[in-house]
């Protein structure tokens, strides 16, 4: 596959004033777990805000602690000074306390123009979770048929939910064949991030024009695993081909813990918390250590990986509980580790670049 489909690949920008101009609306979606399908079936776009990187941090930084992380100090700063102007809604997923204070932000002290609708996620896996996630959908799709003055059917619900169960599994395929695949790290994320923003049926155009091969069989570089939120600067990427190293599955927020399996309960509500709940064992969801260890091993034993890069965004308390216990258990059964934390304002630090450098030639 050449490098043409990567250019191809629209802006945010574009996506969704297209989508507007066909009579749709846009939701500003801020991480982790959310009903992509349930915001379709109302005509409404799903674009993700992991940031932005590039925003003026003082709008947020005057309103937030020095130590919230900078996710939700710039998704603040970016509402603030009207980057999200073009949403009709914004959605705040309640993933951990920061993002919960930026609901109550937005929602009691500085309201923006549109509505701000939190939603909130089990801290269990159990059926007692599922289905009062179901009630949680159930209680979102009342409000956004306040703000829509739609009802949408059943049937239009389940048409929706498959869409984006075809959209999950080429996701899914993407990820476990991406060692075949002839792109580099880079472009790899380059083209599965645009899940966070293109409508499904985009995506799954996308994604069969790369699963169409051709393939070049396993790629060069020493494998590892790559957890953290979010690869912001994308530069991360370039560096650890730059030493050789290559990424070989990884667990982060906002790609690898979001391969939902398609759900199988017949109505349509709890099919969606079917999907959701899921996925691999996150903090978001209260899961064990234990379990997100075990995820871990299952990944270096499927992939061979050779180590562990924990890419931290910086005060990321959820991340930094979970840390020293991943770190250790990993240590136990021989895979070396090294941590980076960053702001996602900033580009790669020469320092940041010395770890991942001293880390590679460690393990050659």
């Amino acid at each position: 596959m050449t490098t043409e489909n990567i250019f191809s690949i629209p802006r945010r920008s574009q996506v969704a004033r297209q989508f507007k101009q066909h009579g749709g609306l846009v939701a500003a979606v801020l991480p982790i777990h959310y009903p992509r399908a349930l915001l379709r079936a109302f005509n409404i776009l799903p674009m993700e805000v992991w940031g932005p990187p590039q925003v003026d941090v003082s709008y947020g930084a005057a309103h937030v602690q020095p130590y919230v992380c900078s996710i939700v100090r710039n998704a603040l700063s970016f509402i603030l000074t009207g980057g999200l102007d073009v949403a009709d809604l914004i959605m705040i997923p309640h993933a951990c306390d920061s993002l919960q204070g930026l609901g109550s932000i937005l929602l009691d002290f500085l309201p923006p123009k549109q509505p701000a609708i939190p939603i909130y996620v089990p801290r269990n896996d159990r059926k007692e979770g599922e289905i009062f996630f179901a009630e949680e959908l159930q209680l979102l799709y009342a409000r956004l048929e306040e703000i829509t003055q739609k009802s949408p059917s059943d049937e239009v619900l389940v048409e929706s939910i498959r869409r984006e169960e075809i959209a999950d599994e080429l996701l899914a395929r993407l990820h476990k064949q991406r060692g075949s695949l002839q792109l580099t790290d880079y472009d790899f994320y380059l083209n599965i991030r645009a899940r966070e923003y293109l409508p499904a049926e985009d995506f799954i155009e996308l994604a069969q024009s790369i699963l169409v091969g051709p393939f070049d069989g396993q790629q060069d570089g020493i494998p590892i695993i790559l957890s953290g939120i979010v690869p912001e600067p994308m530069g991360l990427l370039k560096t650890i081909s730059q030493f050789g190293g290559r990424v070989a599955a990884d667990d982060l927020a906002c790609c690898g813990r979001r391969l939902y399996p398609p759900g199988s309960n017949q109505d349509p509500f709890l099919r969606m918390a079917e999907s959701i709940l899921g996925v691999s064992p996150d903090w978001c969801r209260g899961s064990p250590i234990q379990d997100r260890l075990d995820h871990l091993q299952r990944m270096i034993d499927s992939t061979g990986a050779q180590g562990a890069i924990f890419y931290n965004v910086k005060f990321c308390e959820p991340e930094l509980f979970d840390l020293p216990d991943l770190r250790r258990g990993l240590g136990e059964i021989g895979i070396p580790t090294t941590t980076i934390e960053i702001d996602i304002s900033d580009p790669i630090s020469s320092q940041a670049m010395t770890r991942i450098e001293a880390f590679f030639e460690m393990i050659q």
